[in-house]
C-alpha cells in the first residue's frame, strides 16, 4: 500500500489509524491528499504536518471544497491558472494565494490514482525507478507516488511560475493601493486634476 512508503513518523503508518473527518477544508499544514479504496468507493487520505485523516470524499473534491472556502471555484482557479502561465492540463492550483497554499496534481485531476502535493512542504524528489519518484517533504516525511521524476519535477516547476506570477500581481495592486490610500503621488494627481477640471486652466 502507497501510504506505508511514508516514514520518518513518530509511528510507522501500519501502525497508525487516522482519524474519520467529515468535512475538511487544505490550510497550511496540509501535505498532501490522496486516494484510497474504502470498500468500492474511493476516500481521501490527508496527511498535515502532524495529524492525519480519512474523508469520505474524492481528493478533487476536497480541492473543489477548498477553492470555495477561500473565496473562489475550483473552474476559476484553473482559468486563473491558464491566464496567468498558460497551463490547462494538470493544471496547479492556487487554494489560498495569500497563505501561500499552492496545490498540484501528479496526473489528471479525473483520474482516480491522482494524488495532490502541496507546493510549500515538498523539499525534494528523487527517482526511484521509470514510474515512480520519492517525494521527501520538510517535515522529513516521504512518499513513493507513481509518477516519473521528469514529469513531477515538471508540475513542480508549473506551480512555482503560478506562485511567481500570482506573487507579483498581488504585489503591484497591494503597491497600487499603498499610493492610492497614503497619498504618495497626490502632487502629480492633484497638478492632473487641475489640468483636466471643467473650467480650470493651467497658467
Amino acid at each position: 500500500m502507497m501510504r506505508e512508503k511514508i516514514i520518518g513518523r513518530k509511528r510507522f503508518m501500519t501502525d497508525f489509524k487516522p482519524s474519520h473527518i467529515e468535512e475538511y477544508e487544505i490550510s497550511p499544514f496540509t501535505l498532501l491528499i490522496m486516494p484510497i479504496n474504502y470498500g468500492s468507493k474511493i476516500y481521501s487520505h490527508i496527511i498535515e504536518v502532524e495529524d492525519e485523516f480519512i474523508s469520505p470524499f474524492k481528493p478533487i473534491d476536497i480541492i473543489k471544497k477548498s477553492c470555495e472556502y477561500f473565496g473562489s471555484s475550483y473552474e476559476g482557479r484553473k482559468d486563473g491558472t491558464k491566464e496567468l502561465i498558460g497551463i490547462t492540463h494538470k493544471a496547479p492550483i492556487a487554494i489560498d494565494p495569500t497563505s501561500s497554499v499552492f496545490f498540484f496534481p501528479t496526473t489528471s485531476p479525473m483520474r482516480p490514482k491522482c494524488i495532490w502535493l502541496s507546493h510549500s512542504h515538498v523539499s525534494r524528489y528523487n527517482r526511484q525507478d521509470s514510474t515512480h519518484t520519492k517525494v521527501v517533504f520538510r517535515s522529513k516525511q516521504n512518499i513513493e507516488v507513481p509518477v516519473s521524476s521528469s514529469s513531477f519535477g515538471n508540475q513542480v516547476l508549473r506551480t512555482a511560475q503560478l506562485k511567481a506570477k500570482l506573487t507579483q500581481r498581488i504585489e503591484e495592486s497591494e503597491r497600487k493601493s499603498y499610493y492610492l490610500f497614503t497619498g504618495s503621488g497626490n502632487s502629480e494627481a492633484s497638478e492632473f486634476s487641475s489640468a483636466y477640471t471643467p473650467g480650470s486652466r493651467k497658467r
